[in-house]
């Protein structure tokens, strides 16, 4: 059950849930921050698959890496949130290839791949995939929370560093990475690698991220590979 109060500062209506024997303290918050989020009621109403795809939207208006016609490779894509707006923004002359390994409903637009992108084979699987090496590759990975700020800033990063391993295997010089970091951003040996592969290296916390959220991303661009 939940019931809806008026916020008297802003007038609009709080959602508050009520509690009962089936459902914990912390799920009822979720559920309460989900009912109470502008972005998830947005998402709902432009068919998105999540309210992440606004972060990807938001990115991208300021960032502009996204063009008709480029290559992306979407790094756990699950629920497709970014490969939706990703296809949408590359127009049908690009190419959206996202990899997971959960399983993902279809998308217009993106050749999905169920797999492990730490497999040998990926990368070249990948490239074949996309016709060609990646213009930009996206990560909104993240671990599982503990509750322990310390090591879930490490298993993310860990996750992070792999997508850039398979980022230096499929991008094209110049090309753009985009990556979630938490906490105090990127691991500095880690950061110091994105400034030694990229020309330039950026934290960003788009306004769709939530501000209790210890999420930033990283916007990498100009790739020094080849």
């Amino acid at each position: 059950m939940a019931d809806e109060k008026r916020d008297s500062g802003r007038g609009k209506l709080h959602v508050k849930v009520k509690s009962n024997r089936g459902r914990t303290a912390s799920s009822r918050r979720w559920l309460e921050r989900q009912l109470n989020d502008p972005y998830v009621a947005a998402a709902k109403t432009k068919g998105y698959r999540s309210r992440a795809a606004f972060k990807i939207i938001e990115l991208d208006d300021k960032f502009h890496f996204f063009r008709e016609g480029a290559r992306v490779l979407d790094l756990g894509a699950a629920p497709g949130g970014w490969s939706q707006i990703a296809a949408q923004r590359v127009g049908p002359t690009g190419k959206v290839v996202a990899l997971d390994i959960l399983e993902m409903e279809p998308l217009d637009g993106v050749a999905i791949f169920l797999g492990d992108m730490l497999a040998p084979e990926t990368p070249d699987l990948l490239k074949e995939a996309l016709g060609g090496p990646a213009d930009v590759v996206l990560t909104d990975m993240a671990a599982p929370t503990t509750g322990h700020r310390q090591t879930d800033h490490l298993r993310t990063s860990a996750l992070l560093e792999a997508a850039l391993d398979l980022a230096e295997e499929t991008l094209r010089p110049g090309g753009i990475f985009v990556g979630k970091a938490f906490q105090g951003g990127a691991a500095s040996d880690l950061l110091q690698r994105l400034k030694k592969v990229f020309t330039s290296v950026k934290h960003v916390k788009p306004p769709a991220s939530r501000s209790e959220s210890v999420e930033l991303y990283l916007v990498a661009t100009g790739f020094r590979g080849g």
